[in-house]
């Protein structure tokens, strides 16, 4: 499916799959640990998902973001 606008899209990027990842795992573990009732890492999987927040901020802010001088786009042909 091609996108006659030019629309990059939504967040598909380096920065913002990274992102997603972080913050995918954080959730995941974040879960586990509170259905095994160790409140400490669950607390610690909150900060998991900030980090990768932040990372995606921070690497959108390096040129990996859908603008980005870093992103290459890819042709889904």
């Amino acid at each position: 499916m091609s996108n006659p606008h030019g629309d990059p899209g939504h967040g598909d990027s380096p920065a913002a799959w990274t992102a997603v990842i972080v913050m995918l795992l954080g959730i995941a573990a974040g879960t586990v640990f509170f259905f095994l009732n160790i409140p400490a890492l669950v607390w610690a999987s909150v900060g998991v998902v900030v980090v990768g927040a932040l990372l995606g901020w921070i690497l959108s802010k390096a040129g990996f973001g859908v603008n980005g001088p870093k992103y290459a786009v890819k042709s889904h042909d």
